[in-house]
This record gives structure tokens, sequence and C-alpha cells, in this order.
């Protein structure tokens, strides 16, 4: 019988294990195998030795994705706590309008925060009325920061709310009733079992955030150029898939760490909550 049920788990699994194997494994090899290739297919460290000049691009990228995190960590954390201590009705509403910008299209998203921010947009016209513009807002890394935050800011906004709606009540009562006022309670109980929603959505942001491309050269002009950028600009535009690979493979490498830190630290609260990946 025990014999059945394994061929038969094995069996199901089977579809999962062909997908993996063909949708990532195999994309992670050709990735290694043409990050340590030259063009010819013959072994050389040239394209990693290479690295070392887009330095500034990869400090650019890990410092703007700290940034945005950061912004959408503090916008993200008072708001999804709102929700979750709102009547259900309201939970749904506001749960919605998170939601409903994810049903836009990526780069028509970014393409109407060009509209905003343009020198002669909405924003400045609006501020010219008023004799306080025009303000130089698009092409800066403020531009693409903000891009940044808009776009990822529902990925921090609905773990953490998914953990503290699992939020036992009767926790909060217990504190109330030895004399915890509401600041005590939010720090010492609401806090500490949010943690692994927190970890969750600062992965969900931080990863794009840092692999991006299209928000940088949208909002940024071009002249904030991320990694992302430079991995693009290494398959579209130069051809030169060998170099495109080894900068994927750093970027993966950072990627990992990131997601392996965060899971330390997600396994270390007390809800053992795990990272959502």
């Amino acid at each position: 019988m025990k014999r059945k049920d394994s061929l038969a788990q094995r069996l199901c699994a089977s579809p999962h294990i062909v997908w993996s194997a063909l949708f990532i494994v195999v994309p992670l090899i050709m990735v290694v195998y043409y990050a340590f290739t030259d063009k010819t297919g013959a072994f050389t460290l040239d394209n990693i030795s290479r690295l070392s000049d887009y330095t500034t691009t990869f400090l650019r990228s890990i410092w703007y994705g700290i940034i945005a995190t950061i912004i959408c960590l503090v916008i993200a954390y008072p708001v999804a706590y709102i929700i979750a201590r709102s009547k259900a009705r309201v939970q749904s509403t506001m749960i919605m309008l998170v939601m409903i910008p994810m049903w836009m299209n990526f780069l028509l998203r970014t393409y109407s925060w060009m509209t905003l921010l343009a020198d002669n947009g909405v924003i400045n016209n609006l501020l010219a009325k008023i004799g306080a513009g025009p303000l130089h807002m698009i092409n800066t890394a403020g531009a693409v920061i903000l891009g940044m935050v808009y776009n990822f800011l529902p990925y921090m906004i609905l773990p953490i709310y998914t953990v503290m709606t699992k939020l036992d009540n009767s926790l909060i009562e217990a504190a109330q009733d030895l004399g915890a006022n509401k600041a005590r309670v939010f720090i010492d109980v609401v806090v500490p079992h949010s943690i692994s929603g927190v970890v969750s959505g600062i992965t969900m942001v931080f990863v794009p955030s840092v692999s991006t491309f299209y928000i940088s050269q949208k909002l940024g002009g071009g002249s904030f150029a991320l990694i992302g950028d430079i991995i693009e600009m290494q398959f579209q535009i130069s051809n030169n898939f060998n170099f495109g690979a080894a900068l994927s493979l750093v970027l993966m490498i950072l990627i990992l760490i990131c997601m392996t830190v965060m899971n330390r630290f997600g396994d270390n609260d007390e809800s053992k909550g795990g990272v959502m990946i």
C-alpha cells in the first residue's frame, strides 16, 4: 500500500518536476554556461573580470532598492494595520483599491507617471496655477524611486495585511487587561506577530526593485542606469549574451543572498512565517 501511495505521489509530482527542470534548472544552467564562455564557446573569465566596471551601477541598484523598500514599508505597515482592524466589508473594499492598480499593465502605469511628472505635465500645471511651480521632477533619481514605490507597494501591503488578519484578538485583549495602553499593545503584541509579513514584503519589494529596468529608463531618462538596464542592453542592443549572462549571474547571487537573509529573520519570529517566493 505504501509503495502504491509513493508511486501515486511521484506521478502527481512529476509535472511540477518537469516544469521546474525546463523553466528553472535549464535556464540557470544556460546562464552559468554563457557567463563562463566567450562567443566561440571557449571557457573564459573575461566576462567575470569585466563586472568591476559596473560596480557603481550595482551599488546604485542596491541603494535605490533599499530606499524604495524602506518607503514602501513605512507606507504599507500602517495601511495594512488599518485594513486589518476594519470591518469585513471595509477590508474587502480597501483590498480591492490596493489591487486595482495591479490590474493595469505595468508599462501603462509607468507611462502614466511620465505624464504626471513631466515639466509640462499634470502636476506642474496644477502647481503653476497656484504659483508654486514648475518643478523638474521627471528624469531624476527621485522619479525612479517613486516609480518603484508605486509599482511595488501592493507587494508590501498584502503580506503584512495577511499576517495581521491572523492575529488572535485575545492576545490584544489580554495585554489591555494587564494594563497595556494602545502604544504598548502595538509594540509588544502587533509588531512581533507581523514580522513574517514584513520579511515577506521586504523581499517581494527589494528583489524586483533591484532588478527593474523599465522604470529607470522611462522615469530616469537613461541617466540613472540600473543593473537591469545594463543586462537588457547586453541582450537587446550589444548582442553580447555572454557578458549579459555574467551580469545576470551576479544579480541572481545577490538576490539569493537577500532571500536567504530574509528567510533567516522570518524563521526567528514567533509566528514562524516564511518568505513568500
